[in-house]
């Protein structure tokens, strides 16, 4: 089972990248998936949430109206979709998913099992 993110990289204050996180090995596509953010010397935080439907989305406070989720269940894939971008959003962002499927978005590392190697978003001018 594997997680695969990428799209990070160095962007603008103000400015939008859309990060992709591939699933192989199984399906994903009954199970809740999140986006989560670190930065050195700080906890792991949650981002975003989207139910294994699509149907449901859940965002941190600190990106509502900025950054969106979304998942093609076709392609075992979800996207975060970033716009408007501030300095302190800069962080590696990781995927994550969790068993069983049908369950819940949950919002701390502890509740998800499968995580990617996460991706470097800097943003700076």
């Amino acid at each position: 089972v594997q997680l695969q993110a990428s799209g990070g990289g160095l962007v603008q204050p103000g400015g939008s990248l859309t990060l992709s996180c591939a699933a192989s090995g199984r399906s994903f596509s009954r199970h809740a998936m999140a986006w989560f953010r670190q930065v050195p010397g700080k906890e792991r935080e949650f981002v975003a949430g989207i139910s294994w439907t699509g149907n449901m989305e859940n965002y941190a406070d600190s990106v509502k109206g900025r950054l969106s989720m979304s998942r093609d269940h076709t392609k075992n894939t979800v996207h975060l979709h970033m716009n408007n971008l501030k300095p302190e959003d800069t962080a590696v962002y990781y995927c994550a998913t969790k068993d069983p499927r049908y369950s819940e978005i949950a919002y701390y590392p502890r509740d998800y099992e499968f995580w990617g190697q996460g991706t470097l978003v800097t943003v700076s001018s």
